[in-house]
């Protein structure tokens, strides 16, 4: 392997947040990757106290990681804007103003804060399923706020993986279920001017002036919308309610409140808010004999209905800032695994947190500790890997103090320690061999095939200190194993490597990855693939369809277009929305796979049945030329 060494001190400025620098590397083998050799003080680093997760120790002899692997929530998922609007966790940008949250325990009120770091991945699903209906995709890992602190979606009771977790009956903090927001037909554009006009408030705010011009010109001269109807529709309560909000109306003290001295218009919008379900009041106003205030109850999660269902236009008057949450809880009905691993996203705000589907969410926090090195949380992450090359010695050391009490380490929590580079630094022997000599229990979570170079190392070791393992195998057709991926591993070697590590008796899990959409994806195929995992003694199984990112969509459209024309409309559909497959084919082969891996043994009941067809291949389109339909993919 060529490295282009790049030596500190010698014509290029020190980076910042890096002590104990030697050198930073580059090589065409990484694509573009940087790695930054150091020489570390400590490598054994205690948890924060109240993290939640079941072990009190780490090592990571690299910092960053190309695998980029931990991640929470679904893409579709709704997240709380700082103007109390929602908008998709996939398409926050960084930068974004969103509401975190300020308090102790369940204590909460919300805050603006910013996205300061967003990113995906893949990773084992789950659905959080709450007593309203609510239903959120999450990761394992992923933590809500609950009236007993942070819980993580999966847990144990007992053992290694004793950590605080979720379970049906579980209070969630948060503040409210998100309501859709209302479109603009005509109807509700009716009701907006309506309200907001009926009393000569076109220039009281710059906003709703800005919103009645826009929807004006669609009445032309007339001026019928300033009546009451006698029968308004659901369309026409909501923009009136944004209307009348807009003109007379503001949040302050946890309290929402309209005054209006038209008992018309008053009347109007208390029978639009019980329309809608919200409890008020009506009250006179002793200073204005002739004005009357309609007051929302229910506090700071109906405020928040009352915003989504109608979407007044003014800013300042949707903000909810200070707003209290502690008393807006949902239960948890059920947590169930959904079988094979998704798509999920994250970000890191300054707050630490974030409202998702209305509950209060922990950020992920391994991206973040990049930005202790002066790097950023994202493409940073990626591509500015740090490597402590002294991590054995310095690890040896610390682990003959006196004060050691030889408490279970894991390793893979915050970066894979089997990433490519460990290929060439080889650090992890002289870890394992460290920890196993100190009696110090162990555990490696990894995506990187390194591992294998170690499986003897790792059998020795399990003979003496508890060792906790997990290789990726799609398919088992040779011939389409080597088209699409040439120079990777047989599924024969892979099986093998996974017999190996169960030989050395040692848990290891497997990554059916990627799953192909009418090419490896029938029962019949997984069913067959499932039976050599089986009987290679795989611990588990967890299934990931394909995933086309830009570049990897690109290769792989023009192999499609040349090996299988007549599935390139049918990929088209699937990934017309992004790099992910869509949500209706992931749920289909959800239900698909998890019947064949309990028949396997290979998963726990995930609560899917097998009852969906098979996905056909389409036919070819003979009025459209292959390269045409690749165009369009």
């Amino acid at each position: 392997m060529r490295w282009d060494r790049q030596r500190a001190g010698e014509g290029e400025p020190a980076l910042p947040g890096l002590e104990g620098l030697v050198r930073s590397v580059r090589s065409p083998e990484f694509d573009g990757v940087t790695f930054h050799e150091v020489h570390a003080r400590s490598v054994l680093n205690k948890v924060p106290a109240g993290s939640g997760v079941p072990f009190g120790w780490t090592v990571n002899p690299y910092r960053g990681c190309s695998h980029a692997c931990t991640y929470c929530l679904e893409g579709g998922t709704r997240i709380l804007l700082a103007d109390g609007r929602t908008k998709a966790l996939s398409e926050l940008k960084v930068g974004d103003e969103i509401y975190g949250t300020r308090g102790h325990g369940a204590a909460r009120r919300l805050v603006p804060t910013k996205v300061l770091a967003h990113w995906t991945t893949l990773r084992e699903a789950f659905r959080v399923t709450l007593e309203d209906g609510t239903r959120l995709v999450a990761g394992g890992d992923h933590r809500f706020l609950t009236s007993k602190g942070w819980k993580h979606v999966t847990g144990s009771k007992f053992g290694v993986a004793q950590r605080p977790h979720l379970e049906p009956g579980t209070e969630l903090i948060g503040v409210g279920r998100f309501a859709p927001t209302p479109d603009e037909t005509l109807g509700y554009r009716a009701g907006y001017l309506c309200g907001m006009l009926r009393s000569g408030g076109f220039a009281a705010e710059t906003d709703a002036a800005t919103r009645a011009l826009r929807y004006l010109p669609d009445f032309g001269a007339s001026v019928g919308f300033l009546q009451v109807p006698a029968d308004p529709d659901a369309h026409w309560q909501r923009g009136f309610l944004a209307g009348v909000f807009d003109l007379a109306g503001g949040y302050g003290r946890g309290v929402l409140a309209v005054a209006h001295d038209e008992p018309e218009i008053t009347d109007a919008f208390a029978a639009a808010l019980t329309r809608f379900g919200f409890a008020h009041q009506l009250d006179e106003v002793p200073k204005f004999p002739t004005r009357q205030e309609v007051r929302l109850l229910g506090g700071a999660g109906e405020a928040l209905r009352f915003l989504h269902v109608s979407n007044p236009a003014v800013a300042w008057k949707r903000s909810l800032d200070g707003a209290v949450i502690g008393a807006n809880r949902r239960l948890v009905e059920s947590i169930e695994p959904l079988g094979l691993q998704l798509p999920l996203f994250d970000i890191t705000t300054g707050t630490g947190d974030f409202v998702a589907d209305g509950m209060v969410s922990h950020n992920c926090f391994a991206r973040n500790t990049h930005t202790y090195l002066e790097f950023d949380a994202g493409r940073d992450f990626d591509t500015q890997v740090v490597v402590k090359i002294n991590a054995p010695e310095v690890l040896t050391a610390q682990l003959k103090r006196p004060s050691w009490r030889r408490e279970h380490v894991a390793m893979g929590t915050n970066t894979d320690p089997y990433q490519r580079a460990e290929g060439r630094y080889r650090l992890m022997p002289g870890i394992i061999t460290a920890l196993a000599r100190s009696g110090t229990p162990l555990s490696i979570l990894t995506k990187g095939t390194v591992l294998a170079r170690d499986l003897p190392l790792l059998q020795d070791v399990a003979r003496d200190v508890p060792v906790g393992l997990a290789v990726s195998l799609a398919l088992l057709d040779g011939e389409l194993q080597h088209r699409l991926e040439p120079g990777t591993p047989s599924p024969r070697a892979r099986l093998e490597l996974i017999r190996k590590a169960r030989e050395a008796g040692l848990p290891c899990s497997v990554l059916v990855a990627p799953v192909l959409p009418w090419l490896t994806d029938s029962a019949e195929a997984l069913d067959a693939l499932f039976a050599q995992l089986a009987d290679a003694g795989a611990s588990s199984v967890t299934v990931i369809p394909l995933h086309l990112r830009p570049g990897a969509r690109e290769w792989f459209g023009r192999w499609l277009a040349g090996s299988y024309p007549a599935l390139v409309p049918r990929y088209r559909e699937l990934y017309a929305r992004g790099s992910y497959v869509q949500k209706a084919y992931r749920e289909r082969l959800g239900e698909r796979v998890a019947p064949l891996l309990r028949r396997h043994g290979l998963a726990p009941k995930t609560g899917y049945d097998a009852r969906g067809p098979e996905p056909s291949v389409p036919e070819p389109r003979e009025d459209v030329p292959a390269a045409e339909q690749l165009r369009l993919l």
